[in-house]
């Protein structure tokens, strides 16, 4: 009754089944802790997957922009008074692309989202850089500063901030998920501490350059994607959790030929 009531529709038979499949998948284990994912080679790429998008949620320098608002709206001409109003905007915008990202990621896509997201940044760093350099030199750059602020959080929210959350479910069964959610919220909550201490050093050394750190950190975030990440846009857990196990237990024979474990243990090696 109150999954109906969540989906609004009367008919769940297809979800029923996909939980109840699951459910006979995992029967008779307990729930694992976060070191007992960390010991398990089925779940090996699952875990690199949720660490390597956790830790960028934090380390693409998405909360360090805000520290530059303020100093962007003063020499755009806002008045003093008013930025901390415009502050709260780039705020609110992040909000609400991370509300809209949730709307579509259905229609859209895991894979798509988290691509565009940080390719965007990539770029837009690059564009808040040059800006940077040249905002006492030429009148209108730190207007083009303030709408690289907008377009960075922007591209966060649409793709990074709405999607990195909902992955540990669809990757991650359901005795593995609560010790998931536990790396992602610790890596999320060290990492903040981490850029937050490292961000007046890199300023310091880099000035203007500041986002080359950031920049990185998106383009490897968005190769590994590209490369590594399973689209599980409208797939069950168990098709997903197929893949991964591909990838888990991929090993080279001395035909240079890629197989299973079910095709190891026939194969001489």
């Amino acid at each position: 009754a109150a999954l109906q009531k969540l989906r609004g529709t009367s008919d769940l038979s297809a979800e029923l089944e996909e939980m109840l499949a699951e459910q006979a998948a995992v029967k008779g284990q307990r729930a694992k802790n976060p070191w007992e994912l960390f010991q398990n080679p089925a779940l090996r790429w699952q875990l690199v997957s949720i660490v390597v998008l956790s830790s960028a949620m934090q380390l693409c320098g998405n909360d360090s922009m805000y520290f530059y608002a303020a100093y962007v709206f003063q020499e755009a001409g806002i008045p003093e008074d008013k930025i901390p109003y415009v502050v709260i905007g780039t705020g609110s915008c992040e909000l609400i692309t991370s509300v809209t990202c949730n709307m579509i990621i259905d229609y859209a896509g895991r894979r798509p989202l988290l691509l565009g997201g940080y390719i965007f940044m990539a770029g837009w760093a690059i564009v808040f850089m040059v800006a940077l350099s040249q905002q006492t030199q030429i009148s209108w750059m730190p207007y083009l500063s303030m709408a690289c602020i907008f377009a960075y959080i922007l591209s966060f929210g649409i793709g990074p901030a709405g999607v990195t959350g909902v992955l540990p479910t669809e990757v991650f069964d359901q005795m593995s998920r609560p010790a998931a959610y536990m790396i992602c919220g610790s890596l999320l909550w060290f990492n903040l501490f981490l850029v937050g201490t490292a961000f007046p050093f890199i300023v310091k050394s880099l000035a203007h350059f500041c986002y080359i750190p950031f920049l990185v950190v998106c383009v490897c975030t968005a190769l590994y994607v590209w490369f590594f990440l399973p689209e599980t846009k409208g797939k069950s857990f168990l098709e997903i959790s197929e893949e991964f196990r591909k990838r888990n237990f991929r090993t080279k024979t001395r035909a240079g030929f890629y197989k299973g474990p079910e095709e190891i243990k026939t194969t001489t090696l």
